[in-house]
């Protein structure tokens, strides 16, 4: 049984007030808080260790040094990964999505080439791929969605053609909440020879995530969205793979002998991490994984479906309420309009009771062209998340529906 007032006094912001009400933290999707293990971690590495890694031969450098490479193999043990050199360090999901799309994509792609994406993709998983269109000359084709807002399986196996040569998808939609079924998704693309990237960004903080079940060829997630600190990811990579790719960026750590005439790169992982790493961040976010490792992931899931479900229900009962994401399979995503009210003025009202949602496109305005609105607010439920907030949230809502009759 999980102790949820144990683990929200980990979590100091929760005791902060907005507006003289008690926060109601529910934008959890655009980033988590951090518990005071993982900020007590950069304060530690800051003032304990601090020194540059990898080249150093003091005390402080190889301290550090050993810190972020214990920090490269925690991620590698969370996601089940087969080497720590297959853990590549990035700034971000979307840093790491376009490592994939510059490095390999213009490597291997050519013109007339396919990308195969779907209608829930963040910005994050098609700006990057159309950039790679206008420099290459790729083609971009597009799943569509069922009634559910659930990828149509059936339009993507026909989608295949001699031509495809990559695919890309979120495995949780940060819209809708879908749970898209990656491990069919991935074999049907490797049954017709094709790579395929998985943007996790919002399933790692939610569900357990195996890379070698999945067969995925690249994962790739950020920290800041399961309690670790912003600007920093990963990008996993299959090490065959990542061996043919040419570096993404050039500069220091990612050589191994540089002059004038010629230049030799280094090896897995670094031939992709030029410059000084985040060796403070990583440190860091190998504690947030630690914390959410000790909770337990499915205990985890359990209590935000739990939340998701609750509040489902419940906001189904106030009158004009509409909610995109129907899925069977569904994550700790509810989003919704109420008719007419637009979805910023719900997102300020709330805000005004010390209800923090996130209002509008959410970084995927094709997916709301498909649904034919503007935008939606949004609440994203975490570990710390209680019913009780649930209830504020609903009758926040009601307050504000209330004020516009």
């Amino acid at each position: 049984m999980i102790d949820i007032e144990k683990i929200r006094n980990d979590f100091p912001i929760l005791e902060e007030k907005v507006y003289n009400k008690e926060l109601v933290y529910l934008d959890n999707g655009a980033t988590t808080q951090k518990p005071r293990q993982v900020v007590d971690k950069i304060v530690a590495g800051y003032y304990n260790t601090n020194a540059n890694i990898h080249r150093g031969v003091h005390f402080l450098s190889q301290k550090a040094t050993e810190a972020h490479e214990a920090a490269r193999e925690t991620v590698r043990e969370f996601i089940n990964a087969s080497e720590s050199k297959e853990i590549i360090f990035t700034r971000g999901t979307t840093e790491a999505i376009n490592l994939v799309a510059s490095s390999y994509g213009e490597h291997y792609l050519n013109a007339g080439d396919e990308v195969i994406l779907t209608e829930m993709e963040h910005h994050a998983n098609i700006v990057p791929w159309q950039m790679l269109r206008e420099k290459k000359g790729i083609v971009i084709k597009v799943v569509p969605m069922n009634d559910k807002q659930e990828l149509d399986l059936e339009s993507y196996k026909n989608m295949f053609t001699p031509k495809t040569k990559f695919v890309s998808f979120a495995h949780v939609s940060n819209v809708l909440g879908t749970i898209n079924p990656a491990k069919e998704m991935i074999e049907i693309a490797h049954k017709n020879g094709v790579k395929v990237l998985v943007d996790g960004a919002q399933a790692v903080p939610h569900l357990k995530v195996d890379v070698k079940d999945l067969d995925a060829d690249f994962y790739v997630f950020s920290a800041h969205k399961i309690y670790g600190p912003t600007g920093i990811g990963v990008l996993y990579g299959k090490e065959d793979i990542l061996d043919l790719m040419p570096p993404y960026q050039g500069g220091g750590e990612m050589i191994s002998t540089v002059s004038f005439e010629k230049t030799v790169y280094n090896e897995l992982p670094y031939k992709f991490e030029a410059g000084t790493p985040d060796y403070i961040g990583s440190t860091a976010f190998a504690e947030a994984l630690n914390y959410v490792s000790a909770i337990g992931l499915e205990n985890m899931e359990e209590h935000e479906i739990e939340l998701l479900r609750y509040a489902t229900a419940k906001l189904k009962e106030i009158d004009g309420v509409v909610i995109y994401g129907n899925a069977t399979h569904k994550s700790a995503v509810l989003s919704f309009n109420v008719e007419g009210i637009h979805h910023y003025d719900m997102g300020m009202l709330l805000d005004k009771q010390g209800i923090a949602v996130r209002t509008g496109h959410h970084c995927a305005q094709p997916l709301m062209d498909v649904l034919g609105i503007e935008g939606t607010v949004r609440a994203t439920f975490a570990i710390y998340n209680t019913k009780d907030e649930v209830d504020k949230f609903i009758e926040g809502v009601k307050k504000v529906v209330s004020m516009f009759k």
